[in-house]
């Protein structure tokens, strides 16, 4: 199980990357080339809604100082509209604008092409689902050792 684990943990952090250049590739594809990969990734994972910046940061999904440059940059190219609370003028929240919807439109494009293309490579769909469970209880293994150690 031990090498298992380690191939596993490599393995995650290789796709990552490895997704990233996916991201980078369909981003030339659409014509948008002045965001990178983990621009496009923080695109999507803002979604359509409204989301306050520290919940990107307290989900996980970036660290500080990376996201306080890449929505500045992601701002500044137009693709995000900031918004600074009343109540606490230290709490900015950020949604897609047009531009930035149109980019999200065109990766979740690429990711159904992909998702179909893989299940297709498979054989069936319930290994996508299988896999995808497994690493959510790998996730939740980690968050536990973060929270609570040995």
């Amino acid at each position: 199980m031990s090498q298992d684990y380690i191939e596993l943990t490599l393995l995650i952090e290789r796709l990552h990357r490895r997704f990233l250049d996916v991201l980078r590739i369909e981003l030339k594809s659409i014509g948008v080339r002045d965001i990178n990969g983990v621009q496009a990734l923080m695109l999507t994972n803002i979604g359509d809604g409204e989301i306050i910046i520290r919940d990107l940061i307290e989900r996980g999904y970036y660290q500080g100082s990376n996201v306080s440059y890449n929505i500045k940059k992601l701002t500044d190219y137009g693709y995000l509209d900031q918004e600074r609370a009343l109540h606490d003028k230290r709490s900015i929240t950020v949604k897609l604008t047009e531009k930035g919807k149109k980019v999200v439109e065109g990766i979740r494009a690429m990711e159904e092409k992909n998702g179909v293309r893989f299940e297709t490579t498979i054989g069936n769909g319930e290994s996508v689902a299988d896999a995808a469970n497994m690493l959510r209880k790998l996730e939740r293994t980690w968050d536990e050792f973060i929270r609570y150690g040995d």
